[in-house]
């Protein structure tokens, strides 16, 4: 089957729905979204436009069909489906419980879950082998890296051709081979965040300083090489050995720091609320969002320089 006769389901048209849905658009797919909110299928087509122009394709939306429930969407023709609804686990059953009963028996059952072991979201499915996790990273038609989650009942084989599906469509897929809580990606980055806060939560450094050390230090080495590769290049004897040091100091702490409790508690959350550790107002924060994404288109150039994506 070609692309273009291929067809996908995203449920759910916030801002990750979007760069999913753009993201099949722009390899030639058909696509159905699914959301209950009049306001986010109205806004969704001028969204996913603003999405495929920000990865340098036509703004071409002709082949995306809106629809307010998951029955009216084309099942016969949808190959895979992909959730992308809030971080509930008792909503995210009942919706692929409902996927399960109206795809056809070829149809991938994906979740975009950021968190919940895949396990879980489909342990009360009946074809539990065709269930996946397919997590994209925010802003997801820009970042090229997708986990593809197994559980320990997915198809193996089907979790190959998901990736290579996904390596299609520009995508650099990962393979997570056990269920663990938050994957490959969010736990590395939970653990770095945790001692980011930590260090801001004892004053040792300002949230600027924190920022810029990552960026501006081992930050900017990591877009040339990941942390394996990294030191292989300046040795892991040294690693070892700072380890030994600095690891029995780390925080351990099992849950969020002080500082983040009293930010979330205080509507400190970021743009959302126009302040979080910094303060923000519609003009500041329509420039970051453009900085940041111009870094990123710049990033993925060089990593299609190098064939990465």
């Amino acid at each position: 089957m070609s692309q273009s006769e291929q067809r996908a389901l995203v449920l759910g048209g916030g801002t990750m729905g979007v760069g999913i849905i753009a993201t099949f658009l722009a390899g030639g797919w058909m696509v159905d979204a699914v959301s209950r909110s009049a306001a986010t299928r109205e806004g969704l087509a001028a969204a996913t436009a603003r999405a495929l122009q920000a990865m340098g394709k036509p703004a071409d939306t002709s082949r995306l069909a809106t629809h307010a429930t998951l029955s009216e969407a084309a099942w016969s023709h949808i190959t895979i489906a992909a959730e992308t609804v809030t971080e509930n686990l008792l909503l995210k059953q009942k919706l692929f419980a409902e996927m399960e009963s109206l795809a056809r028996p070829d149809c991938v059952l994906a979740s975009n879950s950021s968190s919940f072991p895949i396990s879980q979201i489909g342990k009360d499915l009946k074809t539990r082998g065709r269930m996946m996790g397919l997590h994209f990273f925010m802003p997801a038609h820009l970042i090229p890296l997708v986990e593809v989650v197994r559980s320990v009942h997915t198809d193996a084989a089907l979790a190959d051709r998901v990736g290579a599906l996904m390596s299609a469509l520009g995508k650099r897929p990962v393979q997570v081979k056990k269920d663990v809580i938050g994957f490959l990606g969010n736990r590395i980055q939970a653990a770095l965040m945790r001692e980011a806060l930590w260090l801001i939560e004892q004053g040792v450094a300002s949230p600027e300083d924190v920022d810029a050390t990552v960026r501006l230090s081992f930050g900017f080495r990591y877009a040339a090489a990941g942390p394996i590769v990294q030191k292989e290049h300046s040795g892991w004897d040294t690693t070892c050995a700072v380890a030994k040091i600095i690891y029995p100091d780390l925080s351990n702490a099992d849950g969020p720091p002080p500082v983040l409790q009293r930010n979330v508690d205080e509507g400190r959350i970021g743009f959302k609320t126009r302040r979080g550790f910094f303060d923000w107002n519609e003009e500041s924060i329509a420039r970051e969002r453009a900085r940041y994404e111009r870094a990123l288109r710049k990033c993925l150039e060089i990593f299609r320089e190098e064939g990465i994506v």
